[in-house]
């Protein structure tokens, strides 16, 4: 049986009341940059109990697919959501399997949300989806707490971008620019713009 995977989110900043989010964010930030030898990625804050993040989040795959580019995955946890930073553990222990394995927990919670109603039914859908992928879940997945500090680190990194919503995208090019995506269904065309501006050809 999965077990102490219910971790204390402590030292937390209070959502409501944050700052706005500016149209585009600091573009000196290396935080939104594409990885070396990208020219264009895609940069998510992300919290895995989000239904708006689990609406986007096979568009925001399909996305990166078609153009090759690098989707670099944050996890921004709400507080007001009760299983949301434990789902975030658990998806960083499954990257340590193979960041495939990682991906898809995270893209089989969004696709599963409705089913997930607490901790409880959180311990129940990650040990299916393990025993489905032939990964034996230990007794403590994190007993150092590295897993839970990564997360943590993710979430403050995102509250200094001034990320205050999930999902929370940017478009970012080699060139530092970073254009937060406001519109869904423009995102290909930021794409395509970011890889225009950056002089790379987009394989379709």
């Amino acid at each position: 049986m999965l077990r102490n995977f219910f971790l204390l989110f402590l030292g937390a900043a209070c959502l409501i009341g944050a700052p706005a989010m500016h149209a585009q964010a600091p573009p000196s930030d290396p935080a939104l940059k594409p990885p070396p030898g990208a020219h264009v990625a895609i940069v998510e804050f992300a919290d895995l109990e989000c239904p708006r993040c689990g609406k986007e989040n096979p568009g925001i795959k399909d996305a990166a697919a078609k153009y090759h580019i690098p989707w670099m995955r944050h996890d921004f946890p709400l507080r007001m959501h009760v299983w949301s930073f434990p789902a975030a553990v658990n998806a960083r222990w499954f990257d340590t399997k193979g960041k495939n394995i990682g991906d898809a927990y995270r893209d089989a919670i969004f696709a599963n949300q409705s089913s997930i109603e607490n901790v409880d039914g959180l311990n129940k859908f990650t040990e299916k989806f393990a025993a489905d992928h032939n990964i034996a879940i230990p007794f403590a997945i994190d007993p150092q707490n590295k897993l839970s500090d990564a997360v943590k680190s993710d979430y403050d990194l995102g509250v200094r971008l001034g990320v205050h919503q999930t999902p929370t995208v940017w478009i970012v090019t080699s060139k530092g620019d970073a254009a937060l995506v406001n519109d869904y269904s423009q995102m290909y065309q930021m794409i395509e713009s970011a890889q225009a501006a950056t002089k790379t050809t987009a394989r379709k």
